[in-house]
Formats: structure tokens, sequence, C-alpha cells
């Protein structure tokens, strides 16, 4: 006899209505199993038991309707776009359905279908909606009263799969195996919080009884996710802080007080709180897992040097790895001018190495006669062998995977890991989300940062602004203009750092000193290029996203960046935080038409704050958490139904929950626990190790 485990973890190929080529097709939207097909929720719902007449839209709502095609018709443009449009009417007007390069939909539509279409209503002289969803309803078809006469779910689709088909299939699903979903959560938990029992959860998120249900019903699910998000996070964390023994550091010597009073300022008060958390850290025998957060600029490198003055006082060596061949550079200069005069030893493992060069290199790494090794990616090489490796430092966090992490720090026995981000979020959000490591967050700027103002200008302004930046050039200013492409692109009007250089240094900047730094160039190359400019002896440089981050030049106090639409809000404000570093008044100017509701956004908000947490709540709110983290890059699960801005009250209540019952049943004891253990190895197979570790 088949258990509940066996019928929602079979294929969904079996279900009424899917077959072996509808599931190729589901697999597409991540649907194979019975249970996937119940977990993949809609995306929003209509109310179909009533419409809006259509007389009664409002231009630049997104608004649905239903009516009749009246007419429809496919044209060409004369830069041979296919355009397709139906006339749909209701007793009260008549709209269009407008889709660009769908030519096959004239084959779907017919005279006198009986249509919904949903989007943002627009005026071309008639009232039109561009690129809508569509249901055409069949009123003889099975089934037809779970697709009108009451609230209907709207899922995300793929090609060659309809709204109805896969509505249909949800709702056979739903009422044949929604019976099987055991409910994993003690009593205490779903009475403390309210929450609907998860077979009713599942029911109602798909096909609700009232309105009020789907919020009832998300409430649960979402609760859910962030719940076994975080048990799993609670698991992790044991397993580094409980159960591994790392390095007992001795926070007193030589080295640390001549380091204290080489120091030609004084940290911050923010800064020494999280230099004592570090030193708490790994005067601790449990490893140190911790994230370092804090805005551009806010003196985060410092800090990491005192962690590395410590390792290597108590004999270990100490990796920094950075994303970027120049970031690793920068990173070796400023460390190299606080430790060379104390004796310590650092060099850059590059690729940009000659072999003998390299081979000597490696060589005294393995030999422990290099204190402090900094690099890229090349840190994790399997050629890259430490005598004694002690702490871990991860700059740009964000750059990299959490693969990449853990096989640096597999590199030595259980170092500590500091991983350092300038992409700020929220320090309750931090914690929720980085439950496996502690965070430390640094909020204060240094004194002697000048504040940035930031335009947004148009292509309108150019020639005014070539006018302020020879003025400010002349005033011995620097300045940086960024493009996001190197070559000339195939997108009109795209312009390319390439032939921007040429056209600066040859028709506009003439009697300036202009140079060129991409990531295409050799690393010896844009040393060359970085060091020229650095020292004074370059007006402007033209510029990728390779300069956006751990550059720091005084005397740059201009930051032009082209098609600014193009950057993403966090990388904007990276860019900016290139200037501001010296005492000379400070510009961010953007260039962009910002065209689009998205763009016009992000560059709204640049030129509101500069304030790198706030850009990161803008940032979250505008691109989703999906986009903004990276899921799959930083190894956090996809959310399939929880947003982890506006969801954050429940994440907070579901990460205690998680971390109390960890406490509470740390062996998933008695059968309550065994059938929560069964679920968390569903959702996360690759921590398999963890969760059977007791």
């Amino acid at each position: 006899m088949r258990n509940s485990y066996d019928n929602l973890n079979q294929s969904a190929q079996y279900l009424k209505g899917v077959g072996p080529k509808k599931i190729q097709l589901l697999n597409k939207l991540n649907i194979s199993t019975v249970k996937g097909l119940l977990y993949y929720f809609p995306r929003r719902y209509e109310d179909r038991s009533k419409f809006i007449p259509i007389n009664r839209v409002r231009i630049g709502n997104t608004e649905t309707i239903k009516g009749k095609v009246v007419t429809s018709g496919l044209r060409r443009t004369r830069g041979k776009m296919k355009i397709f449009q139906v006339a749909v009417a209701d007793t009260s007007g008549v709209i269009y359905g407008t889709w660009f390069n769908q030519p096959y939909l004239k084959n779907y539509f017919k005279i006198d279908d009986e249509v919904i279409l949903h989007g943002r209503v627009e005026r071309y002289g008639n009232l039109q909606i561009n690129a809508p969803e569509y249901e055409i309803l069949k009123p003889d078809e099975e089934d037809n009263t779970i697709h009108t006469g009451r609230v209907v779910p709207i899922y995300a689709l793929t090609q060659y799969v309809s709204q109805r088909y896969l509505r249909m299939i949800s709702k056979r699903c739903v009422d044949e195996y929604s019976v099987y979903l055991k409910e994993y959560f003690p009593d205490k938990i779903v009475r403390q919080h309210d929450l609907l029992p998860l077979k009713d959860a599942v029911v109602n998120i798909h096909f609700p009884e009232q309105v009020d249900m789907i919020k009832a019903a998300r409430k649960r699910l979402v609760f859910d996710e962030f719940f076994f998000f975080e048990l799993a996070l609670a698991l992790k964390r044991r397993d580094i802080k409980e159960e591994k023994k790392g390095i007992q550091y001795n926070l007193k010597g030589d080295l640390i007080d001549k380091f204290k009073k080489s120091l030609p300022f004084e940290l911050t008060s923010a800064q020494k709180k999280v230099v004592q958390e570090i030193e708490t850290d790994m005067n601790s025998q449990k490893p140190m897992n911790r994230l370092l957060q804090g805005d551009v600029g806010s003196g985060k490198t410092i800090v990491s040097i005192w962690a590395l003055v410590l390792c290597v006082q108590n004999g270990y060596q100490a990796a920094l790895m950075a994303p970027t061949e120049i970031l690793a550079q920068q990173h070796y200069q400023t460390i190299n001018e606080y430790l060379m005069p104390l004796g310590l030893n650092a060099v850059v493992l590059s690729g940009g190495l000659k072999k003998k060069e390299k081979e000597n290199v490696l060589g005294q790494i393995n030999d422990g006669k290099i204190n402090i090794i900094i690099g890229t990616h090349a840190l994790i090489q399997d050629e890259v062998v430490f005598k004694k490796l002690g702490l871990v430092v991860v700059d740009e966090q964000h750059k990299f995977g959490v693969v990449q992490r853990v096989k640096l720090q597999k590199k030595g026995r259980m170092p500590d890991v500091l991983v350092m981000s300038a992409t700020p979020i929220p320090r309750t959000l931090a914690i929720t989300l980085y439950g496996d490591l502690d965070v430390s967050t640094i909020r204060e700027l240094p004194p002697g940062r000048t504040p940035v103002d930031t335009f947004w200008i148009n292509e309108r302004k150019r020639a005014d602004l070539y006018e302020f930046l020879r003025k400010k050039i002349k005033e011995t200013n620097q300045v940086y203009v960024v493009y996001p492409v190197v070559e000339q692109s195939k997108i009109k009007d795209l312009k390319a750092a390439t032939k921007m250089y040429e056209h600066f240094k040859d028709d506009i900047f003439t009697d300036c000193r202009v140079g060129l730094v991409h990531g295409r160039m050799k690393d010896v190359e844009k040393k060359e290029v970085m060091n020229l400019f650095k020292k004074g002896e370059i007006d402007i440089l033209v510029a990728t996203t390779v300069i956006e981050v751990g550059i720091d030049v005084s005397n740059a106090s201009i930051m032009l960046i082209e098609h600014a639409e193009r950057f993403g809000l966090s990388q904007l404000h990276q860019l900016r935080g290139r200037v501001g570093r010296g005492q000379k008044k400070s510009y961010c100017i953007l260039l962009s038409e910002g065209k689009t509701e998205e763009a016009q956004k992000r560059l709204s908000a640049m030129t509101q704050t500069s304030d790198g947490f706030k850009i990161a709540e803008y940032d979250l709110l505008i691109r989703g958490p999906g986009e903004f983290f990276g899921t799959r890059q930083h190894g956090l699960p996809e959310l399939r139904i929880g947003n982890i801005i506006t969801d954050i009250d429940v994440l907070t209540q579901a990460r205690k929950e998680a971390f109390d019952y960890l406490e509470g049943n740390p062996s998933f004891s008695g059968v309550e626990g065994e059938v929560l253990k069964e679920e968390l190895l569903d959702r996360f197979p690759h921590n398999k190790d963890l969760i059977l570790a007791r």
C-alpha cells in the first residue's frame, strides 16, 4: 500500500490530462511531481463573479475585462514586425488587445469567442492593452465552473501550456491528492500563530472558497516556507558552532600592539564595536563565521586587516578573496601600507603571474613563508596549498557563490571566516536571512567622507555636461565615465566604452588626458592605467564596471554613468562610492532617458538618498528578493510564495519557532519530529547529512 510520501512524490505525468508529452512542458515550470503541482501557487487571482465594463476602465490602470471578439487581424510594420490585434466588445464599448511578434495567436481567436483580457490600459486613438494576459472561455467545456463565476487562480505559464489547462489539472490534483498532505507542525505552533491546517491552506491558495481565505492560506504557506528555510540555517549554524572545534587565538601580542599604534586615525565607534565582536569570535574555540556588512566607504577594510594581524600574530596564514584583479590589487596596496612596516609578508596571487614567478609564490605559501595571500578565484585552485590557513576573508560576498567560499575554507582546518559585503541590508533581515552567520554592521561613515550630490539628466543636457566636466578638470578634479559595455553594441544608440574613449580623446576633450580600462584588458594593462589615474596623470578615466568596487582615488570627484538605466540600483550605488573619498566637492551624474517605469524608480531612488541601507531596501522592493540575492548563486532557496521584505514579520516569527524547535528537539524525535524531518529532507535534500546528524 502506498503511503502519503509515495502518493505526493509520484510523477505528475499520471494525473488525468497530463501524460508523457504534457509533463515535458510542465517540467519547464519546475513541475515534475504531484507535490510540485500542489505547491505551484497562483501568481494572482481574478474575481470573475463580476468584471469591469469596458467604458469604465482607467488609462494607466491594470484592468480585467470580459467581452466577445468582434474583429481580429495581423499586420506588418515597416520594420517587418508582426502585430496581431483583436477587438473585444461588451455592451458598453470596445477595447483592443495587441501582441507584437506573436502571429500564431491568429489561430487561437475566433469571431464571437468570449474572452478575458488582463493588462495595463493605454489609449492610442482607441482603448488598448498591449500584450495582455488572455483566456478564451469555452462554455461547454468540462469543469467550466472553475474558470468563471468565482475567484479564479492565475498561474505563471510557459509556451503551449494554457491558463485553462493548468487550472484544470491543478483542480484535479488538489481534489485527489491534498488529502495526503500531513500536518507537520505541533499544535502549539498552529494555534499560537493562528495558522490554517496545511490541507486547507493548499486547497484555498488554489481555489479559495472566499476572497478572505486567500490571505489566510498564503499566511500559512509563507510561514511554512520561512520555517523550513530557517530550520535548515539553524542546523547549519549548530554544525558550525556546536559540533566543530576551531582555532582559539590569543588577542595580546607585540604585533597587534604595533598595528594599533601605527593607525593614523581613530576608529569610529561602529568600527570599534565590530572589532570587539570579531575579537570575541577569534578568542573562542568555536570557528568564527561572521558577515560584516557596511555601506561603501564605511571602513570595513581596516577592520578586516585587524583580524589578519591577529591571525598572523598567532602563527597562522590568512587568505583574502576578492571578485576582481583590480580589487585584489587595491587590497594588496592597502594591506601592504599598514603591514609591511610591521614585517608582514603579503602577496597577490593573480592570473597575470609568469610561470616561474607563480611557482615560487605557491612554494612560499606551502612553506608558510607568506603570511597573507590575496587573490581572486585563483585562491581556490587545487595547486594552492597553505601550510597553516587560519583565517578566510571574502570581500564582496554577493559576487561569490557559497561553494567557492566553502572550497577556500576547506584549505585549512576549521579556519575562521569573515565575509564582507558593501551591499548592506537591514540588520533584522540580515540576521534572519544569514542564520548560519553572525552579523556585524557598520552604519557610521568615517569623518572626512565628502557627501556626493547625485543628478539624473537626459541626452539634451550632454553639451552642458561636457562644459561642466571641462570646468571641473581645469580645477584639477578627476572624472570617471562608466559605460555598461566594452565594444559597440548591436543595440541602437548604446554607447560603448572603447568608442567613447576615442571620441573623448580625439573630438571632445582634446586638451585633457583620457584613459581607458575594461575587463578584457590584460591585468598588467589595467594595473598600469589605474596607477596613472591614481597618480593624477589621467584626467578622465573611461571604464566599464571593472571599477565598481575597491578603487580608492581621493582626487576623483565626479562619477558620470552613461546609460544608467542599464545598471542595477546597488551597482549604481557602488559606482557612486568611488567618488567623495577626498576633500573636494563630489558629484554622481546619471545620464539616461529612463524610459521604463522600473528604470525611473531606480534613478529617482539614487537622487533621493545616498544611504546604502535605504538603497538596498529600494532595490529589494523594485527587483524582488530572487533577483537581488541571486538565490541560486548564494545557496538560498527559490521562494515560491514568501517575500522577505513584505513578509518580514512572518519571517521573524518563523525564524524564532524554527530555532526554538531545534533547541527543544535536536534529534527530531517522536512521530511529530519524524514527519517534520521528512518534510525538511524533501525541501532541502542537499542538507541530508546535517538533518540526519543526530
